[in-house]
């Protein structure tokens, strides 16, 4: 099919939160809106859109909307740049259009004068304009028509000449509820007063500060008044303004299919658990994961090579710093995920996965024997997880590349990607067309198409090797977040605008489902989701930056995405993007993550550049002439493995019970004001209260305890409940506090 000279798409790239230079604005413009659309293109003097029946408009150049890639790309960091070029569009053109005042569908097209003298006129586009309308499709909460929690007269549905889009509607609120979830949230535990949307997106940092997620869901607690929670149940986007316009009515707005206009909204009274074990009955409830996942996690983006890794791993043995988890991410060559760098096999021309048997590696190769390097970790005691991204590089998207591959790996990469088009297993357009991958991060690369059991078996094929052969513990399973288009089309049926979100559910479903048929735990690492994500494998917060504000950015998300499910979960300890955290911030981080449910520490690419980014301890110490750091890490990751046996209880207890391991105070206590106060301060299952120290300088720190007695574990002195207690907080000491009546049993983790 020859290139256009003009290229304009309606729906643009589908970003949920930036326009396409080439996109109608808004895509589904209302009655009486004045609307823009745009045009790209390198090869015109002039271009100009003709209405039919209607005026010409001549277009000028430039993109109609500017875009702030620092915003959308997080600042600094690898990804930044390659974020924020991706946003750039050269020979941009766009104009504005008289508003529509009907309904009735209209037609527009553009026409060019090009640089070599020719003219060209491109193909019609069809617009109409919608409204708000109180009719248009069914909505049912707590299955009718008619709830007590439903605001009557609030519901509306949005339509144009194509059918109904949208359906919005309010629920009560009264002036004592807060409310808690909607997924992992980095910008506060009570969305009260706030907005926000439910749309899986890779944020690449600063996710607190824009309010968007990796993990979101349609889901939400209300505390404080008589206990209640809600789940609109549907896999589209959805949209939320919790009190922000209205005080006192939580507003819901969700898109609809315009084939059958139809929305369920499930409601659940009693408190959190109650709520909890209720939406995890219908959505997916967590798998009790082996012990070894509690263990201390280790890695860094730059651990390269099996001499690197196993570097790394001896200093945490010289060092007494115990680790039970090494999560090596450079391992392959980043091209087709699939082999350790340096791996040689005789092409497969038609696609057909290797085994162990067809591959060797050379003595003086990254990775001289990967099955003996995973051995060896094993009788250190350490579990091995590999990275993996759901996409596979193509002709296209090679050629952006930096990184020179052989043509034997080009080779091989083709044809892996032309087997698995072949046999109907990757995302494509609406056209039927392979999907490229919009997004920045492996640009143009096929996506796999996760979303039947055969297409998740067909990915997996091959990296069953891995686990079989090589002996490997678990996936990274990274990157779920790159299917833009609500157009797309998926193997179960579904389209783009409902399948989208469910691509990292598939996604860590197909590597534990790998892991399960090979008689290993299905422990999986994701850092998107969404609703049904809580029953597959750990869950990290994602790409953040080493500073204040963001540790307390990851201790909401953990709050909330505990509050929806979420059982085993953690964060890159003090950040791992950006120069390396001082030695406070990394302390006060290390201190907290050691009562979070997963402790893990983690640093990003920087180009093997001097000096180090590793968040090894070690490292920290020498950059921050710290040798105490050293100290202090060991003894909380000593302190972690004392810990293992009571997480592992406390974990069969969530899953059991509803009640998160990591349990906001909110959990327990839904009435009392006073924890709105501490946010962060949270029980760790039924017996520790952690209240992490986020602010540099502290000295003193003061929490608010339950009724009863309370033992603080570092001291052993017991104090009553009931009020707020404060203490002094050097920087090697996060507030912890045991039940009384539990600290016989528990004496001896903190104190051996």
């Amino acid at each position: 099919m020859p290139i256009e000279p003009v290229r304009h798409r309606p729906h643009g790239d589908g970003h949920p939160y930036a326009s396409s230079a080439d996109q109608r604005i808004p895509v589904r413009p209302s009655l009486g809106e004045p609307f823009v659309v745009g045009a790209v293109s390198t090869a015109a003097t002039a271009v100009r859109c003709r209405i039919e029946g209607g005026e010409v408009v001549p277009l000028v150049s430039g993109p109609a909307l500017g875009v702030d890639p620092a915003a959308l790309a997080g600042g600094e960091g690898h990804l930044a740049e390659v974020q924020a070029a991706g946003l750039r569009a050269d020979g941009a053109w766009h104009a504005q259009l008289p508003a529509l005042d009907d309904s009735a569908p209209h037609r527009y097209r553009f026409e060019a004068e090009l640089a070599d003298g020719s003219a060209w006129t491109g193909p019609w586009h069809e617009v109409s304009a919608g409204a708000w309308r109180s009719d248009g499709g069914t909505l049912r909460i707590g299955g009718s028509a008619d709830h007590p929690r439903l605001v009557p007269g609030s519901v509306a549905w949005w339509t144009d000449a194509a059918g109904v889009h949208r359906v919005r509607f309010a629920l009560r609120l009264t002036d004592r509820e807060h409310v808690v979830g909607f997924g992992e949230r980095f910008d506060a535990v009570d969305q009260t007063g706030r907005r926000l949307d439910a749309v899986v997106f890779e944020q690449y940092k600063s996710q607190g500060r824009h309010g968007r997620t990796y993990l979101p869901m349609p889901f939400a607690h209300v505390v404080g008044g008589d206990g209640w929670g809600f789940h609109v149940r549907t896999t589209r986007r959805t949209w939320f303004d919790v009190g922000a316009s209205e005080p006192g009515h939580l507003l819901v707005e969700a898109a609809v299919s315009p084939d059958t206009p139809e929305l369920d909204v499930d409601v659940w009274d009693g408190d959190v658990p109650t709520v909890l074990q209720a939406f995890t009955e219908q959505v997916g409830r967590a798998e009790e994961l082996p012990d070894w996942v509690l263990s201390l996690w280790a890695s860094g983006n730059e651990w390269n090579s099996q001499r690197v890794v196993t570097e790394r791993m001896d200093t945490h043995r010289e060092l007494d710093i115990p680790v039970g988890v090494v999560v090596v991410e450079a391992w392959s060559d980043e091209l087709g995920i699939t082999e350790f760098r340096d791996a040689r096999w005789t092409l497969n021309p038609d696609g057909a996965p290797r085994t162990a048997d067809d591959l060797t590696y050379p003595a003086d190769g990254a990775w001289p024997d990967p099955a003996a390097w995973v051995a060896d970790m094993h009788a250190r005691g350490i579990k091995v997880v590999l990275w993996q991204i759901p996409l596979l590089k193509t002709d296209e998207s090679i050629e952006r590349d930096p990184v020179s591959f052989t043509a034997e790996q080009t080779a091989q990469v083709l044809a892996d990607g032309a087997a698995l088009e072949r046999a109907g297993h990757v995302v494509r357009e609406a056209d039927g067309s392979a999907y490229r991958n919009r997004g920045w991060w492996f640009p143009r690369a096929l996506m796999a198409d996760l979303s039947t059991p055969e297409g998740r078996e067909a990915w997996t094929a091959y990296r069953r090797y891995l686990v079989t052969d090589v002996g490997v513990d678990g996936f990274k399973t990274d990157g779920g977040e790159h299917a833009w288009g609500d157009d797309l089309r998926y193997a179960d049926g579904r389209r783009g605008d409902e399948g989208n979100n469910l691509n990292p559910v598939h996604y860590a479903h197909a590597f534990g489902d790998l892991l399960r048929s090979a008689g290993k735990a299905p422990v999986t690492f994701s850092r998107a989701g969404f609703t049904g994500s809580q029953a597959h494998g750990v869950i990290w917060a994602g790409d953040e930056d080493s500073t204040w504000e963001a540790f307390g950015w990851s201790l909401n998300a953990g709050l909330t995405a505990s509050a929806c499910g979420i059982v085993y979960w953690g964060w890159d300890i003090a950040g791992f993007s950006g120069p390396v955290p001082d030695a406070e911030l990394y302390l006060r981080a290390v201190a907290a993550s050691a009562f979070v449910p997963i402790m893990q520490y983690h640093s990003e690419y920087n180009h093997h550049r001097s000096p180090l980014r590793d968040r090894t301890p070690w490292n920290i110490a020498e950059l921050s002439d710290d040798p105490a750091v050293v100290d202090v890490f060991r003894r909380y990751a000593h302190l972690r493995e004392r810990l293992v046996p009571y997480l592992a209880e406390q974990a069969r207890a969530a899953i059991a019970t509803g009640r998160p391991l990591m349990r906001g105070m909110f959990v327990d206590h839904p009435r009392d004001e006073r924890y709105w106060a501490f946010p962060h301060q949270f029980q760790l299952g039924d017996d520790l209260l952690v209240h992490p120290v986020t602010r540099p300088g502290a000295e003193r720190w003061s929490t608010a305890l339950p009724e009863g007695a309370w033992v603080d574990v570092w001291t052993g002195e017991t104090v009553a409940g009931g009020g707020a207690v404060e203490r002094d907080v050097p920087r090697d000491v996060v507030p912890v506090w045991c039940r009384a009546e539990a600290w016989p049993r528990l004496r001896a983790v903190f104190a051996p």
